[in-house]
Protein backbone atom coordinates (compact mmCIF):
# COMPACT_ATOMS: atom_id res chain seq x y z
CA UNK A 1 0.00 0.00 0.00
CA UNK A 2 1.40 3.42 -1.25
CA UNK A 3 1.16 6.72 1.34
CA UNK A 4 -1.39 7.61 -1.06
CA UNK A 5 -3.79 5.03 -0.50
CA UNK A 6 -3.51 5.39 3.35
CA UNK A 7 -3.63 9.06 3.70
CA UNK A 8 -5.22 10.90 0.90
CA UNK A 9 -8.83 11.37 1.39
CA UNK A 10 -11.51 12.42 -1.54
CA UNK A 11 -11.13 16.02 -0.75
CA UNK A 12 -7.97 17.86 -2.10
CA UNK A 13 -7.41 20.55 0.42
CA UNK A 14 -8.07 17.91 2.97
CA UNK A 15 -5.56 15.61 0.87
CA UNK A 16 -3.12 18.06 1.39
CA UNK A 17 -3.09 18.36 5.12
CA UNK A 18 -3.17 14.65 4.95
CA UNK A 19 -0.38 14.11 3.33
CA UNK A 20 1.69 16.59 5.26
CA UNK A 21 0.83 14.27 8.70
CA UNK A 22 1.84 11.45 6.41
CA UNK A 23 5.44 12.65 5.71
CA UNK A 24 5.65 13.25 9.45
CA UNK A 25 4.66 10.33 10.36
CA UNK A 26 6.44 8.23 7.86
CA UNK A 27 9.72 9.94 6.75
CA UNK A 28 11.11 7.09 4.71
CA UNK A 29 8.09 8.07 2.30
CA UNK A 30 9.19 11.57 1.96
CA UNK A 31 9.64 11.49 -1.95
CA UNK A 32 6.29 9.47 -2.65
CA UNK A 33 4.59 12.03 -0.05
CA UNK A 34 5.89 14.92 -1.76
CA UNK A 35 4.92 13.72 -5.59
CA UNK A 36 1.20 12.63 -4.36
CA UNK A 37 1.08 16.35 -2.13
CA UNK A 38 1.82 18.29 -5.77
CA UNK A 39 -1.16 16.16 -7.61
CA UNK A 40 -3.46 16.88 -5.02
CA UNK A 41 -2.64 21.06 -4.79
CA UNK A 42 -3.31 20.55 -8.83
CA UNK A 43 -6.72 18.81 -8.04
CA UNK A 44 -7.21 22.66 -7.03
CA UNK A 45 -7.99 25.52 -9.61
CA UNK A 46 -4.32 27.17 -9.57
CA UNK A 47 -4.84 31.43 -8.41
CA UNK A 48 -3.69 33.15 -11.45
CA UNK A 49 -0.10 34.08 -10.69
CA UNK A 50 0.51 30.44 -9.86
CA UNK A 51 -0.78 29.62 -13.16
CA UNK A 52 1.01 32.22 -14.78
CA UNK A 53 4.39 30.47 -13.77
CA UNK A 54 3.34 26.89 -14.30
CA UNK A 55 2.76 27.96 -17.78
CA UNK A 56 5.81 29.73 -18.35
CA UNK A 57 7.82 27.01 -16.95
CA UNK A 58 6.72 24.28 -19.36
CA UNK A 59 6.83 26.61 -22.32
CA UNK A 60 10.65 27.55 -21.05
CA UNK A 61 11.38 23.49 -20.49
CA UNK A 62 10.54 22.74 -23.81
CA UNK A 63 12.60 26.15 -25.43
CA UNK A 64 15.19 24.22 -23.03
CA UNK A 65 14.78 20.84 -23.63
CA UNK A 66 14.48 21.39 -28.15
CA UNK A 67 17.79 23.38 -27.53
CA UNK A 68 20.09 21.39 -24.91
CA UNK A 69 18.05 18.42 -24.49
CA UNK A 70 19.76 15.88 -21.62
CA UNK A 71 22.43 19.04 -20.88
CA UNK A 72 19.52 21.25 -19.26
CA UNK A 73 19.32 21.87 -15.84
CA UNK A 74 16.08 22.53 -13.61
CA UNK A 75 17.81 25.82 -13.13
CA UNK A 76 18.74 27.22 -15.99
CA UNK A 77 15.04 26.40 -16.95
CA UNK A 78 13.86 28.55 -13.98
CA UNK A 79 16.15 31.56 -15.23
CA UNK A 80 14.57 31.39 -18.03
CA UNK A 81 10.98 31.39 -16.95
CA UNK A 82 11.86 34.27 -14.90
CA UNK A 83 11.10 32.10 -11.64
CA UNK A 84 12.97 31.14 -8.67
CA UNK A 85 13.83 26.90 -8.50
CA UNK A 86 11.59 27.29 -5.85
CA UNK A 87 8.80 27.78 -7.56
CA UNK A 88 9.42 25.47 -10.21
CA UNK A 89 9.70 22.53 -7.81
CA UNK A 90 6.23 23.48 -6.15
CA UNK A 91 4.86 22.81 -9.47
CA UNK A 92 7.05 19.86 -10.33
CA UNK A 93 8.92 17.95 -7.21
CA UNK A 94 11.34 16.15 -9.74
CA UNK A 95 12.70 16.52 -13.52
CA UNK A 96 10.03 13.08 -14.48
CA UNK A 97 7.20 15.27 -13.64
CA UNK A 98 8.53 17.97 -15.46
CA UNK A 99 9.42 16.25 -18.82
CA UNK A 100 5.99 14.24 -18.67
CA UNK A 101 3.96 17.51 -18.82
CA UNK A 102 6.12 19.04 -21.99
CA UNK A 103 6.09 16.18 -24.02
CA UNK A 104 2.32 15.51 -23.24
CA UNK A 105 1.45 19.34 -23.61
CA UNK A 106 3.73 19.48 -26.76
CA UNK A 107 1.26 16.37 -28.12
CA UNK A 108 -1.72 18.21 -27.41
CA UNK A 109 -0.67 21.60 -29.42
CA UNK A 110 -0.22 19.19 -32.21
CA UNK A 111 -3.34 17.60 -31.68
CA UNK A 112 -5.88 20.76 -31.22
CA UNK A 113 -3.80 22.23 -34.57
CA UNK A 114 -5.30 19.32 -36.43
CA UNK A 115 -9.13 20.17 -35.39
CA UNK A 116 -8.51 23.94 -35.93
CA UNK A 117 -6.95 23.35 -39.73
CA UNK A 118 -9.58 21.37 -40.85
CA UNK A 119 -10.99 25.10 -41.80
CA UNK A 120 -8.28 25.34 -44.42
CA UNK A 121 -8.73 23.82 -48.00
CA UNK A 122 -7.34 20.10 -47.64
CA UNK A 123 -4.02 20.10 -48.99
CA UNK A 124 -3.27 23.94 -47.22
CA UNK A 125 -4.66 22.22 -44.25
CA UNK A 126 -2.57 18.91 -44.59
CA UNK A 127 0.64 20.89 -45.33
CA UNK A 128 0.44 23.38 -42.46
CA UNK A 129 -0.20 19.95 -39.64
CA UNK A 130 2.91 18.57 -41.09
CA UNK A 131 4.93 21.55 -40.21
CA UNK A 132 3.76 21.44 -36.94
CA UNK A 133 4.30 17.85 -36.66
CA UNK A 134 7.41 18.37 -38.04
CA UNK A 135 8.42 20.99 -35.49
CA UNK A 136 6.58 18.45 -32.53
CA UNK A 137 9.14 15.34 -33.37
CA UNK A 138 12.11 17.85 -33.39
CA UNK A 139 11.50 18.92 -29.97
CA UNK A 140 10.43 15.17 -29.14
CA UNK A 141 13.89 13.35 -29.70
CA UNK A 142 14.97 15.34 -26.61
CA UNK A 143 12.67 14.61 -24.65
CA UNK A 144 11.50 11.41 -25.38
CA UNK A 145 14.94 10.35 -25.39
CA UNK A 146 15.38 11.71 -21.47
CA UNK A 147 12.39 10.59 -20.49
CA UNK A 148 13.45 6.87 -21.79
CA UNK A 149 15.77 6.99 -18.56
CA UNK A 150 12.74 7.04 -16.34
CA UNK A 151 9.57 4.95 -18.12
CA UNK A 152 9.52 2.05 -20.57
CA UNK A 153 8.98 2.74 -24.30
CA UNK A 154 5.45 1.09 -23.80
CA UNK A 155 4.75 2.89 -20.86
CA UNK A 156 0.94 4.75 -21.19
CA UNK A 157 2.36 8.43 -21.47
CA UNK A 158 4.06 7.08 -24.40
CA UNK A 159 0.93 5.11 -25.91
CA UNK A 160 -1.27 7.66 -25.15
CA UNK A 161 0.82 10.29 -26.95
CA UNK A 162 0.60 8.42 -29.51
CA UNK A 163 -3.21 7.02 -29.99
CA UNK A 164 -3.82 11.12 -29.69
CA UNK A 165 -1.96 11.72 -32.20
CA UNK A 166 -3.15 9.44 -34.89
CA UNK A 167 -6.29 10.12 -33.90
CA UNK A 168 -5.63 13.92 -34.56
CA UNK A 169 -3.87 13.38 -37.52
CA UNK A 170 -5.44 10.44 -39.83
CA UNK A 171 -9.10 12.61 -40.72
CA UNK A 172 -6.94 15.63 -41.85
CA UNK A 173 -5.13 13.25 -43.57
CA UNK A 174 -8.45 11.13 -44.82
CA UNK A 175 -9.99 14.31 -46.39
CA UNK A 176 -7.01 15.45 -48.53
CA UNK A 177 -6.98 12.22 -49.48
CA UNK A 178 -10.25 12.11 -50.46
CA UNK A 179 -10.00 15.20 -52.39
CA UNK A 180 -7.18 13.88 -53.96
CA UNK A 181 -4.42 16.28 -52.59
CA UNK A 182 -2.33 13.49 -51.27
CA UNK A 183 -1.51 10.56 -52.76
CA UNK A 184 -3.95 7.40 -51.40
CA UNK A 185 -1.12 5.04 -51.48
CA UNK A 186 0.52 5.90 -47.93
CA UNK A 187 -0.59 5.96 -44.63
CA UNK A 188 -0.06 8.59 -41.15
CA UNK A 189 2.28 5.86 -39.79
CA UNK A 190 4.56 5.78 -42.82
CA UNK A 191 3.98 9.81 -42.97
CA UNK A 192 5.47 10.04 -39.22
CA UNK A 193 8.40 7.73 -39.98
CA UNK A 194 9.16 10.20 -42.82
CA UNK A 195 9.42 12.81 -41.02
CA UNK A 196 10.39 11.67 -38.21
CA UNK A 197 13.70 10.89 -39.78
CA UNK A 198 13.96 14.28 -40.81
CA UNK A 199 13.53 15.58 -38.04
CA UNK A 200 16.63 13.18 -36.67
CA UNK A 201 18.70 14.62 -39.65
CA UNK A 202 21.89 15.76 -37.68
CA UNK A 203 24.38 18.67 -38.45
CA UNK A 204 21.56 20.36 -40.31
CA UNK A 205 20.34 24.10 -39.73
CA UNK A 206 16.82 25.20 -39.88
CA UNK A 207 16.40 26.20 -43.61
CA UNK A 208 17.79 23.24 -44.79
CA UNK A 209 15.57 20.89 -42.69
CA UNK A 210 12.46 22.98 -44.26
CA UNK A 211 13.90 22.55 -47.32
CA UNK A 212 13.94 18.41 -46.99
CA UNK A 213 10.93 18.97 -45.24
CA UNK A 214 9.40 21.25 -48.85
CA UNK A 215 11.22 18.18 -51.14
CA UNK A 216 9.31 14.94 -48.80
CA UNK A 217 5.67 17.61 -49.03
CA UNK A 218 6.20 17.58 -52.95
CA UNK A 219 6.74 13.87 -52.84
CA UNK A 220 3.24 13.04 -50.63
CA UNK A 221 1.06 15.54 -53.51
CA UNK A 222 -1.86 14.32 -55.03
CA UNK A 223 -3.13 15.57 -58.58
CA UNK A 224 -5.73 17.46 -56.19
CA UNK A 225 -3.88 19.30 -54.35
CA UNK A 226 -3.63 23.27 -55.44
Amino acid sequence: MTISDRYIPSDPAAAADGLALATAADGGLAAEADAALATAEHARPMRADARRNYDAVVAAAREAFAEGGAETSLEGIARRAGVGIGTLYRHFPTRQALLEVVYRDEVAQVCRSAEELQQLPAWEGFVAWIHRLAGYLVTKQALAHELLDYVAKDSDVFKICRHNLFEAGEPLLARAQQQRAVRADTNLAEIIQLIGGIAKIQNTDQAQRERILAIALDGLKGPGAN
